[in-house]
């Protein structure tokens, strides 16, 4: 796979396998992960090569799942466990929350809880109710729980074999509307990370404004920073990467060198993650401000039939919108 350039979802797919490969404890757990490979073919070919005792296809119990990965976690494995649909995560939440965690402080520090909960997350498919959440605010705002989201192939690769090596919880965020889109970024099997899990990524470097996203939106804010160039403006972008913790040295250099920040992401602006991201710039970066800190998000409403998804969620015109609105101030 040196030097391959892949989907996210092979990139998410061959990243488990390494993961695997590297520490037997490592097992995989979910609604049809096994001999179907997942509804998004992420977990494709794994269990064929480790066996179900590895590769375990779960009921459809996700309050089942994650409590069982739970005790795995105790007992020294490193669970991944794939919640088939955003939506679908709720019955579990009261054992992510109140259970997942808060056990390493609950042990002043004795246990530890390396448990990787994939979550496919927002819209963009055509899907029915409760295929197309963004519900990342929820866990982001829980103590206790590390929260990151993947925009790309590389990243997919790198991320998810990180997240499984982490001795805390993560939250792990994949766009489901970006998986079948081949990465422009060559995978080296052989390399390492060139950032740390939590870490931001300036993507597109520019000079009279910043874009921050993460997930999904990347590649839109990519496309609104390439449109706005034909009008003369140079615009960041920004890859957040890890929600909870933010990198936060990154976030603020960026704005103190661009002096407007716009927040992109397909959840609802309404205490989103942009809200706590505005907040941390008013206070770190507020003598370089040019003008306010816009966000550009889905609307204070449940998520619409698929045939108004593309009313909700946020598109090129709408973040040029926050862009030109950034230079009216």
């Amino acid at each position: 796979m040196s030097g391959a350039r892949l989907s996210l979802a092979k990139g998410l797919n061959a990243g488990l396998r390494r993961a695997m490969e590297k520490d037997p404890k490592v097992v995989l757990m979910g609604e049809d992960v096994g001999k179907l490979g997942g509804v998004f073919r992420i977990t494709e070919g794994l269990q064929k090569d480790f066996g179900d005792h590895r590769v375990m296809d779960t009921p459809l119990a996700e309050s089942g799942i994650v409590g069982t990965a739970v005790g795995l976690a105790l007992r020294g494995y490193r669970p991944v466990v794939e919640i088939q649909f955003d939506g679908f995560v709720y019955p579990a939440f009261d054992q992510i929350v109140s259970q997942v965690a808060k056990m390493h402080a609950r042990s002043l520090g004795h246990l530890k809880m390396p448990l990787v909960i994939r979550i496919p997350c927002g819209g963009g498919i055509g899907a029915v109710e409760h295929h197309s959440e963004s519900n990342e605010a929820y866990f982001a705002h829980t103590a206790g729980l590390r929260v990151v989201s993947c925009s790309n192939a590389a990243d997919a690769y790198w991320m998810i074999q990180q997240a499984i090596e982490t001795d805390d919880p993560v939250i792990f965020f994949e766009p489901k509307r970006r998986y079948h889109e081949r990465g422009e970024t060559e995978i080296d099997e052989g390399g390492a990370p060139d950032l740390g899990l939590y870490d931001a990524r300036v993507v597109r470097e520019g000079r009279d404004a910043t874009l921050m996203a993460y997930g999904p939106m990347v590649k839109t804010c990519l496309q609104a920073a390439t449109a706005a160039q034909e009008e003369g403006r140079d615009l960041e972008v920004v890859d957040l990467r890890g929600l909870s913790p933010l990198d936060l040295p990154t976030i603020t250099a960026s704005v103190k060198k661009t002096g407007r920040a716009i927040i992109v992401h397909e959840a609802q602006t309404f205490l989103g993650l942009g809200a706590e991201v505005a907040s941390r710039i008013q206070e770190e970066c507020f003598y370089h401000l040019e003008a306010p800190v816009l966000r550009v998000g889905g609307y204070n409403i449940p998520y619409p039939p698929s045939r108004f998804e593309e009313e909700f969620l946020p598109t090129l015109d709408r973040v040029l919108d926050a862009v030109d609105r950034s230079f009216t101030h």
